[in-house]
């Protein structure tokens, strides 16, 4: 790896999709979002504070992702110390597992939805490690939601697709807030106000983030829970579902630290797909069909194990983690692989609809953090908390529902499993580089992938952001970003048994990054902000 090289070549752009700063720099996918990060770092906030800012301003500019009826997770590095903060959000008391042996019930309508869990986790971030006070921290959120911001072409596109779902509630309260007159999509650059939303930031500010779950906040999240047939209830929420701290996994990559979250996130998945590319020269990773099928299968080989052994740390310790992050392990794994496609892996059609936001923060402290948030489905649930403004995730259907021996089978107060790896990358023991991506299932390779683009051939992290993406499904159905120099690649893996789905250059489907780095080779940091969707990177000077 040529760290001057990766440096050097980095170019802002007028759009703030790169940016550079002296003192700090916030990357969201959300202008406004980014911007409250950055008012955090102008009036002596840390990293954690700006993430704080920034991640509940998303929920206001980006609510087709996430908002403060979801869940976040987060990887810090503070004071010296890197550690992974699972926010995951729990199953409510009432929800038995007999009522969603119909799948539809578990993607939309207020039965849906779990006990939301961002509140708590920025709460207990900002109380823990931040140094402004929570107020401070939600002032930004509620001039937001006050003031409006305009639709986006993603936003309009999003409802389009989603309008028919949001009328599947029968209250059509999801509509009501998300929609143009409760009916119709926002057109692109029409003002969005959200003084309902407001209101319920405005209590938050004025009596903690524990308001959410003990006072007026979650006497209305009860009534509208009996009133829709939900199965939520004022006792739930009483619990507070305060994240755990857990120690973050890493492992090298051609001689670099990558530290991610451990489960119930991804990040083992991505640090062996990474262990698995580590056994090939770097050479190799180049633009071939060899490259590409060997690629595909590791992404193969790393879900499936993944999709075999999750595990609920709390309660089962059923996969040893030096085991499955062993080199041997790994080693073992790249052997397996054929010249042709494995018939052996399932062949199973997998489907990922859901949505999610990322955002990145450095200061000039050495402090940093990773927050991923969603609520699961784009625009989560379609239901909406009434007079309150905020969408209801659908964590119902990342449960197990037929093995009453899994980990994650759904039983009161048990927590979901989820894709995301927030992750920092370290260079002679500092935080070099703070990364993440929404996608889903994509998640682990959308990552893999930018991080072998900058370590194996030495991109600047605005090139390798643009550059096309790939991913590949358990059942081998491989996902390509449209790119004309690829023809011949592509008739070959066709040939080797692959399914092809060619996506749109820029494609929504395969991840947005948005990472900052702090220069090793000189003063200052830089920002990209993914050019797949709204946000920006911007810094403090």
């Amino acid at each position: 790896m040529k760290i001057e090289k990766i440096e050097s070549s980095f170019a802002p752009t007028k759009d703030k999709k790169c940016s550079v700063a002296n003192n700090g720099m916030v990357s969201s996918a959300f202008p406004d979002a980014t911007k409250a990060g950055v008012e955090m770092l102008r009036k002596g906030g840390n990293a954690v504070d700006a993430a704080c800012a920034s991640a509940l301003a998303l929920g206001v500019c980006e609510p087709q992702a996430s908002g403060i009826g979801g869940q976040s997770m987060a990887i810090i590095h503070v004071d010296g110390k890197t550690l992974a903060v699972d926010g995951s959000s729990r199953a409510p008391s009432l929800a038995h597992i007999s009522f969603f042996e119909k799948k539809s019930r578990r993607f939309i309508g207020y039965k849906a939805t779990t006990v939301p869990s961002t509140v708590a986790t920025l709460g207990y971030l900002n109380e823990k490690y931040g140094r402004l006070d929570w107020s401070t921290i939600v002032k930004p959120s509620i001039r937001i939601a006050k003031r409006g911001y305009r639709i986006t072409k993603l936003q309009h596109e999003q409802q389009v697709k989603n309008l028919e779902k949001f009328f599947k509630v029968k209250s059509k309260s999801g509509a009501k807030y998300f929609l143009k007159d409760g009916e119709v999509p926002y057109e692109v650059g029409d003002l969005f106000v959200q003084d309902d939303l407001a209101y319920t930031l405005e209590q938050l500010a004025a009596y903690g983030f524990r308001s959410f779950y003990t006072g007026i906040i979650s006497t209305l999240i009860d009534k509208d829970m009996k009133l829709n047939k939900g199965f939520l209830r004022k006792e739930d929420l009483a619990f507070i579902p305060i994240p755990i701290e857990r120690k973050v996994i890493s492992r090298r990559y051609r001689g670099i630290r990558v530290y991610t979250v451990p489960p119930p996130a991804a990040g083992s998945t991505m640090l062996l797909v990474l262990m698995m590319l580590n056994n090939l020269p770097s050479k190799f990773l180049a633009r071939t069909p060899r490259s590409y099928h060997f690629v595909s299968e590791t992404h193969r080989k790393a879900l499936l194990y993944r999709e075999q052994r999750r595990f609920n740390p709390e309660t089962y310790r059923q996969v040893n983690d030096k085991t499955h992050l062993s080199r041997n392990f790994a080693k073992t794994l790249v052997k397996s692989i054929r010249d042709t496609i494995d018939p052996e892996l399932p062949i199973k059609e997998s489907f990922e609809t859901e949505d999610t936001t990322h955002l990145s923060v450095m200061d000039k402290d050495g402090n940093a953090a990773g927050i991923t948030q969603s609520i699961e489905l784009v625009y989560g649930s379609k239901a909406a908390a009434d007079g309150l403004g905020f969408l209801y995730n659908n964590y119902m259907s990342a449960f197990e529902f037929e093995n009453p021996n899994h980990p994650f089978y759904l039983r009161p107060n048990s927590i979901p499993w989820t894709s995301v790896c927030p992750s920092i990358i370290f260079y002679n023991h500092e935080p070099w580089m703070v990364l993440g991506t929404p996608g889903s299932a994509r998640i682990f390779s959308t990552l893999s992938h930018f991080i072998s683009r900058v370590i194996d051939h030495n991109n600047s992290i605005d090139k390798a952001m643009e550059k096309p993406r790939i991913h590949c499904a358990v059942d081998g159905k491989i996902s390509l970003e449209a790119d004309d120099s690829l023809v011949d690649i592509i008739k070959h893996l066709k040939k080797m048994g692959y399914k092809i789905d060619i996506r749109e250059r820029y494609s929504f489907f395969l991840g947005a990054i948005h990472a900052v780095l702090k220069k090793q080779t000189g003063d200052g940091f830089q920002g990209v902000a993914e050019v797949r969707r709204d946000g920006t990177a911007e810094g403090l000077n």
